[in-house]
């Protein structure tokens, strides 16, 4: 592992789309993307490029890509009309779906479509098609399927301008109500949650040039192509179509909500130049502070983030642990790994009394996990830790970069399972991280020394009474550890393990810390980055 700290170049502001949108059950169809383009020449139409109604198979979208990326890139038009180029938040969020003209509201399936309306950040236009029967549809957009109320004054326009996105609804926590359960809305980011949760942290379809200095570089999902599902389905298949100038992409969700929502993802991209900051399956989240955590905090609530840790099992079968910080500069940690079994950003502690927000319900966040399928090879989990003072900016970013790059004019496919939700729940002989401390040790010296205390559970064990203690060995990079103790923590059942670190000239440290038991036992290696 490696750290490399640079000036912050971005950080992605989250939009607060409490705004509701849908789409109609009826809507016309546009058979001939030659005229739809011919239209838009003159008028403020979006000129439907992909998602045309015709034939369509599991090919169709990959088949798109490959030809897309034989050309040059080319941004889409955003141009929108008056009444929309400078929406504030609160007059996009004015603009909220019909509920009665919701996608199959009045169909026997189990999932509902509702539409985002373009505006405000989303100016870019989405082309979305249904497909049943092995036929796409294009949907078109028609103002009938908005209503506006006090704030947004100007007319919703009357020519098809496409859409910004789409969420799906279905019955996730009680059988007679449609929640929300995944949204596709801005660039290629997605949401989901698991059973009575809140949205959290997002996913990207693709990460590339993250935190560059030269800038970062955002695919975007162009087209969405989304399957009717048959009345007793559990899932919902999404394709996409990803662009960007450095790559397009062909990719498919497989969408099963519950308690835990499970998203199976098939991706193949076509490099336009070489890919040498490639991010795949990429987390995004936000962490401000927590009880480790609390420099300079000034803030009634105990803890504020989305997610709080990274957790990795790596090809050796290793469970780690790297808690979350809020740093006050970029801050870049690097994972060296072959074949990865899988990570993600948790939030693990689910205590509200540990939050206590009673509007953003942070003990609510769903945690995601990322399983790859197959062997992805060499490569790195890479953490990203943007500085942030406020909540509303996701700071975190974490994803797979591959170690060798992806040439041009070739083709790249991947798999992997994304899990929404309490995910991953450890073994019954598994120990976790459960709390992180640290405070001042020493406070005579011009450096004063660190005390950390970081607890350890076995939520899923039967009993840890009777059973020896296992023995604690601290490594690092930088400064002294001395005074390693572990001690049976009587209040969790676990064990607590303390250490002091001086830091001696270090202005960083590198941290990781191992339980070895004498019996079966494993725990989870954790792992810190203390800085001055």
């Amino acid at each position: 592992m490696f750290n490399d700290k640079k000036q912050s170049s971005s950080v992605f502001s989250r939009a607060l789309i409490g705004a509701t949108l849908c789409c109609a059950a009826t809507l016309p169809v546009k058979t001939l993307a030659a005229d739809a383009a011919k239209k838009a020449a003159t008028t403020n139409v979006a000129a439907t490029q992909f998602a045309v109604s015709g034939k369509f198979n599991r090919d169709t979208v990959t088949d798109i890509a490959r030809q897309l990326a034989k050309k040059p890139y080319k941004a889409p038009e955003a141009k929108l009309p008056e009444s929309l180029e400078d929406l504030n938040y609160d007059q996009y969020r004015d603009i909220r779906f019909n509920p009665s003209s919701a996608l199959w509201t009045n169909e026997n399936v189990p999932f509902q479509l509702q539409m985002f309306h373009r505006g405000f950040y989303y100016k870019d236009p989405v082309e979305i098609a249904v497909i049943e029967d092995g036929q796409a549809k294009h949907l078109s957009y028609s103002s009938s399927m908005f209503k506006t109320g006090e704030v947004m004054k100007g007319p919703l326009p009357k020519e098809d301008i496409g859409f910004a996105g789409f969420r799906i609804h279905s019955p996730i926590n009680r059988d007679d109500y449609f929640d929300e359960v995944a949204v596709f809305q801005g660039a290629s980011y997605l949401r989901s949650l698991g059973k009575n949760q809140s949205y959290g942290l997002s996913s990207r379809g693709l990460a590339l040039k993250t935190a560059d200095p030269e800038g970062e570089e955002f695919p975007v999902f162009r087209a969405y192509w989304i399957e009717k599902p048959v009345a007793d389905s559990r899932s919902i298949v999404v394709y996409a179509l990803l662009d960007s100038p450095s790559t397009t992409g062909a990719y498919r969700f497989t969408i099963r909500p519950g308690t835990n929502t499970v998203m199976d993802v098939e991706a193949t991209l076509f490099p336009r130049v070489d890919l040498t900051k490639v991010g795949l399956a990429a987390g995004t989240s936000m962490f401000m502070f927590s009880s480790y955590d609390r420099d300079q905090v000034d803030d009634f609530r105990p803890r504020v983030h989305d997610s709080d840790g990274l957790l990795m099992l790596n090809g050796r079968g290793e469970h780690l642990w790297r808690p979350l910080l809020n740093h006050d500069k970029l801050n870049i940690s690097s994972f060296l790994d072959n074949g990865p079994l899988g990570f993600g950003l948790v939030q693990r502690d689910r205590n509200f009394d540990h939050y206590q927000d009673l509007e953003a319900h942070y003990e609510k966040r769903p945690s995601l996990w990322v399983e790859p399928v197959g062997n992805w090879g060499k490569g790195m989990v890479k953490l990203i830790e943007i500085p942030s003072d406020s909540e509303i900016h996701d700071n975190i970013v974490a994803y797979w970069s591959p170690a060798d790059v992806i040439p041009a004019k070739t083709e790249y496919s991947f798999a992997y399972r994304l899990v929404w939700g309490e995910w991953p729940t450890p073994a019954p002989s598994e120990g976790i991280v459960t709390a992180t401390r640290n405070g001042r040790a020493d406070i005579s010296g011009p450096t004063p020394e660190r005390l950390f205390v970081i607890d350890y559970e076995f939520p899923n064990a039967l009993t840890t009474s009777g059973l020896n203690k296992p023995t604690a060995k601290v490594k690092n990079q930088g400064g002294k550890v001395k005074n390693i103790v572990v001690r049976e923590n009587p209040k969790t059942g676990g064990y607590r393990v303390s250490f002091e670190l001086d830091p001696e000239d270090a202005d960083l440290v590198e941290l990781r810390m191992d339980l070895q038991f004498d019996d079966n036992r494993k725990a989870e290696s954790w792992m810190y980055q203390w800085s001055k």
